[in-house]
């Protein structure tokens, strides 16, 4: 519906340019401001609704009840390259690892998610070798096959990995998927009716 809204109608092209430049679309006359208003209005009643939903889920409310998922939160962002699809692609990962800490008694699944990591991170790393980023490539090529040693050798994971799991997949997708991201252009940019960028 998200993906809908933003490239198939009148109102997701003009929230769209006035994200990519909005002094090109202040020009066609679109509301910037008033666009940029209305965007974060939504994302902050879509915030709220979360938050309101996360204090009924857990019927009890304790101060710091996100646990530090907020930085999951942008990394998952990031990692569908700011598009409601990969957005919820990143959403459905984190939360599935996230979710390792709570089901996973036997580390069972650290174990998979682990020879899970090692196969993606090889494959990048041949992907590389194919279009010749030689340094870039060593360095996945390594973790993959650490990885897999770990996968192979170890009958068992102590518990603390499934702990750490979020926020170590977290750092990796920071690491690797944002040198080929592109955010909105004009994000972060101030912009001023009437000034020239």
């Amino acid at each position: 519906m998200t993906s809908y809204l933003l490239w198939k109608t009148a109102f997701g092209l003009r929230l769209r340019s006035a994200g990519e430049n909005p002094w090109a679309a202040d020009s066609l006359g679109v509301k910037v401001v008033q666009f940029k208003y209305a965007a974060v209005v939504f994302s902050g009643m879509l915030a709220g609704l979360g938050g309101a939903y996360l204090s009924i889920a857990s019927t009890i409310y304790r101060n710091g009840n996100t646990a530090g998922r907020g930085f999951i939160g942008l990394a998952t962002m990031i990692f569908g390259d700011w598009r409601p699809g990969g957005t919820a692609a990143g959403a459905l990962m984190f939360g599935y690892i996230d979710t390792l800490r709570l089901i996973d008694t036997g580390n069972q699944n650290v174990k998979g998610l682990i020879l899970l990591g090692a196969i993606i991170l090889l494959a990048i790393g041949g992907i590389m070798l194919r279009r010749a980023r030689r340094n870039s490539a060593i360095g996945f090529l390594i973790l993959g096959s650490v990885m897999i040693g770990a996968y192979f050798s170890a009958t068992s994971f102590p518990p603390e990995v499934a702990q750490v799991a979020p926020y170590i997949t977290t750092l990796l997708v920071l690491a690797t998927a944002s040198q080929n991201l592109r955010p909105p252009a004009a994000d972060g940019v101030p912009y001023r009716k009437g000034d020239h960028h």
